[in-house]
């Protein structure tokens, strides 16, 4: 038999190399599906890579640790005095800093914060936002005077009576009005008192006197006094003394105890 022609070989070698691509191709395809596996692993150590420097960065490194705190809202108290009691860790990482523990520990140690928000300044300081608690009332004691503030709250002792602020004097009887209430919610009505007495009396305030729940009495400058009663209907109170006090102005005496029939009287 005949040998194979020159067309028959290169027809043969074109059919083998056809052969060879395919093979080589359906391996270079598996090739091709190696990254895709491997894809969601090198996500994952990135990841973990990122989060691991994140931790070192907030925890490890020195870039974001407290450097400084500053305190606002301070009257009567020293940004010192809150700062010694605060207890800011300086040098801490600053994501640590316990600001709730910070808050408490404000609130249970220094009565005369009413309210204090502490926070972190990033990226190397801690502020401390302070309210502190005003009075609304004093009681003298002794030589010195305790301030009550709106809530009826006692909140600090001082040597200096507080110019402007009204003395309470508080002596309730030994009555069931007192066994029910409290000295606690005695002391809140007498600021209630003054804070629904007109505006323009109220500026007028020098004593609030409470004998008990009903009892309650307000001396004013000019030698004027008004009964009040208890701390119930204000608000028709404060209409009631108004009216008596532009329909008697030379009156020194006022009692709105029962709103619906003041009474004033000159002496």
């Amino acid at each position: 038999m005949a040998g194979s022609t020159t067309a028959q070989r290169g027809t043969r070698k074109a059919a083998e190399s056809g052969r060879s691509r395919s093979s080589r191709g359906g391996t270079s395809g598996g090739r091709f599906r190696i990254p895709l596996r491997r894809g969601p692993l090198l996500l994952l150590v990135t990841a973990v890579l990122l989060a691991g420097g994140a931790v070192w960065v907030l925890y490890g490194s020195s870039w974001l640790r407290v450097e400084g705190v500053s305190t606002t809202g301070t009257e009567a108290l020293t940004p010192a005095e809150v700062e010694a009691v605060a207890a800011v860790p300086v040098g801490a990482p600053l994501v640590s800093v316990d600001t709730d523990a910070m808050e408490t520990r404000l609130l249970r140690e220094l009565p005369r914060i009413d309210s204090v928000e502490v926070f972190r300044s990033w990226p190397d300081g801690v502020g401390l936002k302070v309210t502190e608690r005003q009075p609304a009332l004093i009681i003298q004691k002794g030589t010195d005077f305790v301030e009550v503030d709106a809530k009826g709250t006692r909140f600090a002792t001082v040597r200096q009576r507080p110019e402007g602020v009204p003395l309470l004097e508080l002596t309730p009887e030994r009555s069931p009005s007192l066994r029910r209430f409290g000295t606690g919610r005695l002391l809140r009505e007498a600021v209630r008192v003054t804070e629904e007495l007109p505006a323009a009396v109220a500026r007028d305030i020098k004593v609030v006197r409470v004998r008990s729940y009903d009892a309650i009495s307000v001396e004013l400058r000019g030698g004027r006094t008004v009964i009040w009663g208890s701390g119930e209907q204000g608000a028709a109170k404060a209409r009631a003394l108004t009216a008596l006090m532009k329909a008697a102005p030379k009156a020194r005496h006022f009692d709105v105890s029962a709103p619906s029939a003041p009474a004033a009287a000159s002496s």
